[in-house]
Parts: structure tokens; sequence; C-alpha cells
């Protein structure tokens, strides 16, 4: 075994500064077998895994916590999994979630003056863990007693005790999914019989060619929501503000300049990215980077690897709330890319809104922070164009709704009904040439073009 056999082996789930490893990883071995899959740190082959589902997919060989049937939307593939995305990505878009956000905002002063009279909290146990699981619940209209049921079973799937590997991971959580199902189905009928302004409800009202989903597809959805929608946002108030705790003139720099908000969240989300990995299947027999990976093995690109990539990033070791062009791959890429950034944009942002006198946080943390980065494909710079009006085109099949042109650039971009890019100005100069700059330079799918 070499060196950077044994690191990887040891760390690749549990490093707070895995980022030395990445770089190992990228320079001595970019495809690497480890025994649980083929690990990927390379961008460009990080890229390729995320958007070639004909090659590797998500499906329930690539990822089995004992669910019965595929979590829709993530393991399945296209074509069909674009059907159930046109129901989906409407319920997330950043304009549905910003009608939510005055809710995150009181619940966030909420749980704040639980502990401000303190002057201390244990912040994940007391934060961390309840906003986002709160945030779920009302989202789906479900009651918030239900809370730490939740907790335990989301816990029994994703961390079982005594787990001894992938191969046992449907074993150890089919119980617990079962429980997930029977819970659902309950909340279905009762949704059904008494409807309100929930998604669970816009799901029930949803139909695909004039059918309603049947009651598996609601279930499968659901079971997914569960466990994609708790965990990954703890992980990401954990690593944020441990960072934040860490680094105090960061933390200065947000009091100073709260305008710098939104982009220090997408520079901390690739830093830190909270979901290092994510799991893939090779359907057919393949190369990558040189090395033969043959039908069936599973395969890993290491989205943390990604973000820290220099094919994309400069200075990537250094941590820029100004960084732009910023184009991570913390909420992955190609058509599984996460439906909940958004809601995990919103979370989070309203998290980090803390009034100042609330942001003396302790340097000690009791949960250790995932760290990592993401990188893309090159953009046009303005300079790189000859003169005159810019044009300004956006490709449908290849945006997937990261939703940072309009974010970034709402007087030249916008968002349809499912959340995807549309071009408000198709000409600019300007300050709105600026702008569509910025919106092309930050989107992962270099899904915008500019020509004159």
């Amino acid at each position: 075994m070499t060196e950077t056999e044994g690191f990887v082996d040891q760390t690749v789930t549990g490093l707070a500064e895995p980022q030395p490893m990445y770089k190992a990883l990228r320079e001595t071995s970019p495809v690497f077998r480890s025994p649980q899959a083929v690990v990927l740190s390379r961008l460009s082959d990080i890229e390729m895994a995320l958007k070639r589902t004909e090659l590797f997919s998500s499906n329930m060989d690539a990822v089995d916590l004992g669910n019965i049937r595929p979590m829709i939307p993530l393991q399945i593939d296209p074509p069909e999994h674009a059907k159930y995305r046109r129901i989906l990505d409407p319920l997330f878009t950043p304009r549905e979630m910003a009608r939510r956000e005055p809710g995150v905002a009181a619940l966030v002063n909420e749980m704040i003056d639980r502990f401000a009279g303190r002057g201390e909290c244990d912040f994940h146990e007391e934060f961390a863990v309840p906003l986002p699981c709160t945030v779920f619940l009302q989202l789906l209209g479900l009651p918030l007693e239900d809370m730490d049921q939740f907790l335990v079973w989301k816990d029994a799937i994703i961390r079982p005790e005594g787990d001894s590997g992938f191969d046992r991971r449907h074993e150890s959580g089919a119980p617990t999914a079962q429980q997930i199902y029977d819970y659902f189905d309950r909340a279905i009928d009762d949704h059904i019989a008494h409807p309100r302004d929930d998604v669970l409800s816009a799901m029930i009202g949803a139909n695909i060619a004039g059918e309603p989903l049947s009651r598996e597809e609601l279930l499968d959805i659901c079971f997914l929501f569960l466990i994609a929608g708790l965990d990954t946002v703890t992980d990401s108030l954990d690593c944020f503000f441990v960072y934040l705790a860490q680094h105090p003139e960061h933390r200065h720099q947000l009091v100073e300049q709260p305008e710098i908000l939104p982009s220090a969240i997408e520079e901390l989300l690739r830093w830190e990215t909270p979901v290092p990995g994510v799991a893939r299947v090779a359907m057919q027999d393949v190369e990558v980077g040189g090395c033969p990976i043959s039908k069936g093995e599973r395969v890993s690109p290491l989205l943390g690897a990604a973000n820290t990539d220099p094919a994309e990033f400069s200075d990537p070791d250094v941590v820029d709330f100004t960084r732009n062009p910023n184009r991570h791959r913390a909420f992955g890429g190609g058509p599984h890319r996460c439906l909940g950034s958004h809601l995990a944009h919103g979370t989070a942002g309203g998290a980090a809104r803390i009034p100042p006198p609330h942001t003396g946080l302790r340097d000690q943390a009791r949960h250790a922070a995932h760290l990592h980065r993401r990188a893309a494909v090159g953009g046009i710079a303005a300079a790189d164009l000859p003169g005159g009006m810019i044009r300004v085109s956006v490709d449908p099949d290849r945006c997937t709704g990261h939703g940072r042109c309009y974010t970034l650039a709402p007087d030249v971009f916008d968002a349809d009904e499912a959340g995807h890019c549309v071009v408000r100005v198709d000409d600019v100069s300007g300050d709105l040439e600026l702008q569509a700059v910025t919106g092309e330079q930050n989107c992962p799918e270099s899904a915008i073009t500019l020509s004159r």
C-alpha cells in the first residue's frame, strides 16, 4: 500500500481539513481504487461522471439505504428523471424560497433568543440540528412534535450503529426505511383529506402527462427529502460557523460588510463543501484517466477535490469572500444537481444574518467540519470580446437551475417557473455587460454564451 492509499483509506470521510488529501490524490492518484469505490479527484473526470449518466448512474446499485424502491428523483436517470424534476423544481426555486424567507428569519431569531441570555450555546445541538429540521417539517406541513423521531430515523439510515460496510447498508437500514414509509403513508392520507400550502400538498396535486403521482412515487420522493434535507444543511451550518469561529478576520468582515454575505456563503460552500463526494455506479466498462473501470463498479466523484482544483480556481487554498467567478460544485452538477440547493442557501443565509451581538462563537466545536471545493469550465471574459453590444443567450439543455446567474445578475437573467435561467435582456453593454459577464462566469454548467 502506498502512502497515498493509506491516507485515503483513513480520511476520505472524516477529515476536518481534507484539502491536503485532495491535492495528494489529484497529483499522485487522480483515479484511485479504494476498497469501497473508484475515487475521482480531478475536475475534468468529476465533471464527466456527473453529466454522463449513461456511463455513471446514481441508481440503487450506487446507494442502498434500505429503501425498497429508487429514491425519486435521485436514483432515476434521464430521460425518465426529467419528468419528476419538472414537477419538483418549481417547488424549490429561489422565488419560492424567498416567499418563505420571513418564516425562516423568524425561526432563526426565535432559536437565538432561547440561548442568547446565557451568552453561549451548543451550536450543533441547539441550532444546527433543529433549524433545518424545523424548516423541513414546516415545508412539508408535518407536525413539529415529530422532529425527534425524524432525527432518530435520519441517523439510523445515514450512520447506522455497527455498520460493517456498504454491502450491509440495506440490511441495516430496511427496518427504519419501512417506518419512514409508514409515516409518510399516513401523512399523505392526512394531506389528501386536508390540503394546505405546503410541498407535500403540492406534490399530491401535481401530475405527469395528466396523471397524478402514484402513492409509491410520493413515498419515494418523501423518503429522499428526509434523508437529503436534514443532515446536509446541519453539516453546512456546522462547517460555516466553525470556520467563522476559528477565523475572526472573516467574521469581522461579514459584520462590517453585510452586503458580501451572498458571495461569502458561496465561498464557504466551495471551501467547506458539506457533502465531500457523491456515489455513482459504472453502467458499462469504461476508462477514466487511463484507468479501466468495470461495469458494476462503484465510483465516487469527490466534489471536494473538484472544489480545490487549480484548473478552475486561482489561489484555491485562499478563502476569499469576494471571489468571482466561483463555480463550485458543492451541490453537484449535471441532471442530478441538488434539488434543495436554493432551500439550503436560504436556510444558511438566514442563519448567517445573526445580529452582531450574537456572533461571539467559541473557538471550540464538538463536530469537525468537512472542507473542500469544486471547479468548472472556464468562461469568456469581457476583455476577450471585441467592442460593441454583447448578445446573451442560454442553452436550455445545459441549464440545470443552479440560479447563480439571476442571483448575481438580476437585471440580465431571470428564472422560469422551474427555476431555470431565461434571458431578460438579449443585447447588453455598460453595467449590464458587467452583469452578463458575472452571470456567465459563475454558471457551473457553462450554459450561458456571450458573443458580439
